[in-house]
């Protein structure tokens, strides 16, 4: 998804380059003519680790990915497996919108989006800590799985009391399990992400990426979007049924029960079935070679590249870039909720957006593989600050457009059109800052390097976005409307407004408020902090460069 060279995706862990072997390949290929002396029992020794590698990764294929088709397909399903509880978890907070618990509520519950932002914490136990009889990646992933599905299970009887308790929806388990399944999830891509490496032979192993994409889009994709539509009684009657009924096709508590049973039954037949060394006819079992590096040497050159003046820098302003962009990103899409727009059209309105999503990447990438691709992160942030503020005005003018029968046409194209722009200044600086840091990570541990980088990009919209969330309601003021001596402060002060026959009604919203705070922070963080960010790239090679290594 990202033009460089190491290959990344969205939830920012990395993989290895999908063309290295191929590279190296070609070096050979073009030394080969004249070979000097000792150059032969290099190339002897080169054979010999090729067939050793052939044993753990497979028998080589020939280029295509038709002798592969069995593996690409499991990497496939076991990617789209993975994006069912982030596609549910997607679809909470407007479901729980539509319950009207409160914007602290709302935040709290955005903690569940962080485990894949902080999955480098655990990675390298992933990666270091198995069962070599079993399966380097499967003592990993088949258990995770095996929790996921228990966990799905058990939602899918207290989902509904969960939601419906007294009092409201008990914010506190939900939270809670939600986060066990993202953090379950996030365990399993890394396993996932490390098995694709030796599942594929080398010719075939740059579709890992391709698995990955489309398999965890197709499973956010299932879990959020298309569960909406169907757990929608209005969309249900509108457009699949005949005979109007007052509950969509299926349920939340249906939807994790049967996606909890298919990942108990889909993990058992990887258990049994799917091995993860093969043995060649005639040939030892060979495990692949492993990691250069043990747990506590991970974690101290992570320490170290950390430490590093520019890195350190780099890193503060990422952690800081997209507070102007919080309130926006996180609080318009509740807000239209809650203004009345379903929020199964606005989970529709993603469908359209698929084909741009996969040509902005390509399309910015031939600006961004110059020496300076911060520039263009620099001239897109301005932009999306000022859709930011578009995005607030489009909030406050969706009650008046509100029809008996809904919303008319040509407002979700305005909102399409909207969330289209937005989504073109977003990839700008994503591309931007994801080939930023494919240039200037240090090639020896380039793996290590660019996964924290992209860890605290993550990072850096999270904690902003929950921040946001949390902060609507103290900026909000309301005021009690048909009785005297009442306020609407608290709590307890709304419910006595409304003992007392009163009305709580908003004087100013503090979405409002935060849209223009964030936009005039996001403003200063361009003008001063923008720059220095840009300078980033005048630095020398040497300043990005590992101490350990030199």
């Amino acid at each position: 998804m990202e033009p460089s060279a190491v290959i990344t995706h969205k939830n920012g862990r990395q993989r290895k380059p999908a063309a290295s072997s191929f590279a190296n390949m070609s070096a050979r290929d073009a030394s080969a003519s004249e070979p000097e002396a000792g150059e032969e029992e290099e190339e002897g020794l080169i054979r010999g680790s090729e067939e050793e590698e052939e044993d753990w990764r497979g028998p080589a294929v020939r280029p295509g990915v038709h002798g592969q088709l069995g593996n690409v397909s499991l990497l496939l399903f076991l990617y789209v497996l993975q994006g069912i509880p982030l596609g549910l978890a997607g679809s909470i907070p407007l479901i729980l919108q539509g319950k009207s618990v409160s914007y602290k509520d709302q935040a709290f519950f955005s903690f569940v989006f962080w485990p894949f932002s902080l999955k480098l914490l655990w990675a390298p136990l992933v990666d270091a800590l198995y069962c070599s009889r079993f399966g380097r990646r499967k003592s990993w992933l088949v258990p995770t799985q095996y929790l996921l599905g228990l966990f799905m299970l058990y939602l899918s009887i207290t989902v509904d009391s969960l939601l419906q308790s007294e009092g409201g929806p008990n914010i506190l388990i939900l939270t809670a399990v939600f986060f066990m399944l993202a953090f379950l999830a996030a365990t399993q891509d890394i396993a996932v992400d490390g098995w694709a490496l030796t599942m594929l032979s080398r010719e075939n192993v740059g579709y890992a990426s391709t698995c990955n994409s489309v398999g965890q889009t197709a499973g956010y994709f299932l879990g959020n979007v298309l569960f909406l539509a169907l757990e929608s009684p209005g969309f249900c009657n509108k457009y699949l049924r005949a005979t109007p009924r007052d509950k969509g096709i299926v349920t939340l508590s249906d939807f994790l029960f049967f996606w909890g049973v298919v990942f108990l039954l889909s993990t058992t037949l990887v258990a049994i079935f799917k091995r993860e060394n093969v043995r060649g006819k005639g040939k030892r079992r060979v495990p692949p070679p492993e990691e250069t590096q043990g747990v506590l040497e991970t974690y101290r050159l992570l320490f170290s590249i950390i430490k590093m003046p520019t890195v350190f820098t780099f890193c503060s302003l990422l952690l800081t870039a997209k507070i102007g962009f919080s309130a926006a990103d996180a609080v318009t899409g509740l807000k239209l909720v809650e203004a009345g727009v379903p929020k199964e059209q606005l989970a529709l309105l993603a469908v359209p957006m698929v084909p741009l999503q996969i040509l902005l990447p390509i399309v910015i990438s031939k600006y961004t593989a110059g020496p300076r691709p911060l520039d263009v992160f620099y001239k897109a942030f301005p932009v999306r600050l000022l859709i930011g503020l578009g995005f607030a005005l489009l909030v406050w003018w969706t009650p008046s457009v509100k029809q008996d029968g809904g919303f008319p046409v040509y407002y979700f194209i305005i909102v399409l059109l909207s969330y289209a722009a937005h989504q073109v200044a977003l990839y700008s600086m994503y591309v931007a800052c994801m080939a930023f840091h494919a240039k200037v990570s240090d090639p020896l541990i380039g793996g290590t390097y660019m996964t924290l980088l992209n860890t605290v990009t993550n990072l850096g919209g999270n904690w902003p976005s929950t921040l946001a969330l949390w902060m609507v309601d103290p900026l909000t003021s309301k005021a009690c409307e048909g009785t005297s001596g009442q306020s609407c402060g608290s709590a307890e002060e709304a419910g006595l407004c409304v003992q007392e026959g009163g009305v709580c009604v908003t004087t100013l919203d503090g979405y409002y408020v935060e849209s223009v705070v964030c936009m005039l922070i996001g403003l200063a963080w361009w003008v001063w902090l923008g720059k220095k960010m840009r300078r980033l790239q005048d630095q020398s090679p040497a300043a990005w460069r590992c101490r350990v290594n030199q």
